[in-house]
């Protein structure tokens, strides 16, 4: 077979390629379960003769909504793209009105649920979305239609004749999928990949891994409905990558010793909470032990690639690596080769501490819109270079505009917005997708992101501020789970700054001070508030005096994505936040309500 055009055709590649017994592998009740390339081929064909038999016809639209990452999402995903059917991701945790919404809007006919908390959710407003015609789920859900009543359909072949026809039909410049943006204002936009948007992004981002074809295994736990791990279970079945779900984010450090795989992706919150965790665990230590420990992270924090420290500073290192560092790399399953990490800014000293412990993080960019990979590092070839998001893939391009937007070109570059022809001539103008990012490219080619130029804002005495770089800093803090920085309009930035309460009780009983364990009595206690404002006025340092953090207010919730104030992604939705603590807000400012 040639390589792979179309999203169905990788199972095909995988097949004739590099064949695994465990290509796709779940954990039911305990126990890993291996799906055979072969099986997850037969499945997919099976949902496929079944959607045809239940009236699915091309470009028709099916929703999938999984809870976690799963087998049965991935033969599901197959089997509906080869009718010439596209199918949409939904995230399982935004609301009931917004999957209203999106069901609504795409006109999605059947609906492969995860488990019984999301079935509750879409049965509550079936009766709102008029072409929704069944929902099916994975899990065994009382009174539920479950998915392998579709695969028992599926199982008489006399229509198979008309599946290989409809397959041959598709191009691929066809549309894929549909995937919802999470946006952090306004309603979800429903961006339209095509087939050749997201196979090249594959194929063109496994020339970036380094790991031995047919030969390695991965660990997937990032939302499969977001493209960016959707487009990585693409290349690694083009790799002959085994493919592992974990179970849960909780799970994730023991799903990586059972699975001690090659390959895996983060978003930088991920990271950040692996090394406080691993920091905090070097606190306890004692004596000789803790010198040890905090002397290998000074030294990590030094970590130029490419030995470029020079001899002693190597040398150094390499005794790092054998009396700490390699605790951290077993604790990781021992044989990780890469760490792709993207969806946010990662900070620079958490890419050089990983690095020097040889646990590779590479970051990369890109959007939904790009499906998604822009650029990204890879440590052979002088490819990587701390503090920027890489080299730009194969045939893409990318340039800056006057203002310091990125724009890109490239097979990657989505076909547009679904049913929003204003929208996409917004973005794509004279061929260059507007990323609505503010970039550089340095002298060597490597790309460095700014901010987000819609989140840049100007204080009144006419300054900008770039909020996400001064969040960045700040968030070093051990004390600080989340800051927002704020000030548009205003005579000076300032901050809400979300504390990490669990932080802060360890330091609490260290110090032997007594805190409070309600959060809302915590954020009013004196030592704390001045605690976080010396952290506060360490990293002001970093800025220019238009920038520097002048007052802050600590707020009692723990921000999430159930909470409503970060999107699947992790990002905070600003607006949301800003009116949530618009009465801190209010008193930082001295506005009156």
């Amino acid at each position: 077979m040639t390589d792979p055009k179309r999203l169905f055709d990788f199972p095909y590649y995988q097949l004739e390629k590099y064949p695994q017994e465990k290509a796709l592998v779940t954990k039911y009740s305990g126990e890993w379960k291996a799906t055979s390339t072969q099986e997850y081929i037969a499945k997919a064909n099976a949902i496929s003769r079944a959607l045809i038999n239940m009236g699915v016809k091309p470009n028709d639209k099916v929703a999938l909504i999984s809870t976690t990452n799963r087998t049965e999402w991935n033969i599901c995903d197959i089997g509906i793209m080869q009718t010439g059917a596209q199918d949409v991701p939904v995230y399982p945790t935004i609301s009931e009105s917004e999957y209203e919404y999106v069901l609504n809007h795409s006109e999605s006919l059947y609906c492969f649920v995860s488990d019984k908390e999301v079935y509750d959710k879409v049965m509550a407003i079936k009766a709102n979305v008029p072409s929704l015609k069944e929902v099916y789920t994975f899990d065994e859900v009382k009174g539920a239609k479950n998915w392998s009543e579709v695969l028992e359909k599926g199982k008489d072949e006399s229509n198979q004749n008309e599946l290989d026809k409809r397959k041959e039909a598709i191009h691929e410049d066809d549309v894929a999928t549909l995937i919802y943006t999470s946006g952090t204002t306004g309603k979800p936009k429903g961006v339209m990949l095509s087939h050749k948007n997201i196979a090249s992004n594959a194929k063109f981002s496994a020339e970036r891994l380094p790991i031995e074809l047919g030969k390695s295994s991965a660990l997937s736990f990032l939302p499969v409905c977001h493209v960016y791990e959707r487009m990585l279970h693409y290349m690694y079945q083009y790799c002959g990558v085994e493919l592992y779900f974990a179970e849960s984010l909780e799970t994730i450090s023991d799903n990586l010793k059972e699975v001690k795989p090659e390959v895996m992706t983060a978003v930088p919150r991920v990271l950040e909470k692996v090394y406080d965790k691993i920091y905090a665990k070097g606190g306890e230590l004692s004596g000789i032990k803790k010198k040890l420990f905090f002397w290998a992270i000074d030294l990590g924090l030094k970590y130029e690639p490419y030995g470029e420290n020079g001899w002693w500073y190597e040398s150094q290192l390499k005794l790092a690596n054998k009396l700490i560092f390699s605790k951290w790399r077993e604790a990781l399953g021992g044989n990780l080769k890469a760490i792709a990490s993207g969806s946010a800014p990662l900070q620079p000293r958490l890419a050089r501490v990983f690095n020097a412990a040889q646990i590779p993080v590479m970051e990369g960019y890109g959007l939904t819109e790009t499906s998604p990979v822009v650029s990204v590092n890879d440590m052979r070839n002088h490819g990587f270079k701390i503090g920027t998001v890489g080299k730009p893939l194969k045939e893409t391009e990318v340039k800056i505009a006057e203002d310091g937007e990125i724009l890109v070109k490239g097979p990657q570059v989505m076909i547009g917005y679904y049913k929003n022809q204003e929208q996409t001539d917004e973005v794509i103008k004279d061929g260059y997708f507007h990323t609505g990012d503010i970039g550089e490219i340095d002298s060597e080619g490597f790309l460095k992101i700014t901010d987000r130029k819609k989140e840049m804002f100007k204080t009144s005495g006419g300054k900008y501020v770039a909020p996400q770089v001064i969040e960045n800093i700040m968030k070093q803090s051990r004390f600080i789970e989340q800051i927002m920085v704020i000030g548009e309009g205003e005579k000076m930035p300032a901050a809400l700054i979300q504390p990490d309460f669990e932080f802060l009780k360890e330091w609490g009983s260290k110090k032997g001070r007594d805190l409070p364990s309600d959060p809302k009595e915590i954020i009013k206690n004196q030592a704390v508030i001045d605690r976080i404002q010396k952290e506060v006025d360490l990293y002001n340092e970093n800025f220019g005096h238009w920038e520097k953090v002048k007052r802050f207010e600590l707020t009692p919730d723990v921000w999430s994505i159930e909470g409503g104030q970060l999107t699947p992604t992790m990002k905070m939705k600003r607006k949301i936040i800003k009116a949530q603590y618009i009465d801190l807000y209010n008193e930082i400012y001295g506005h009156t309500s």
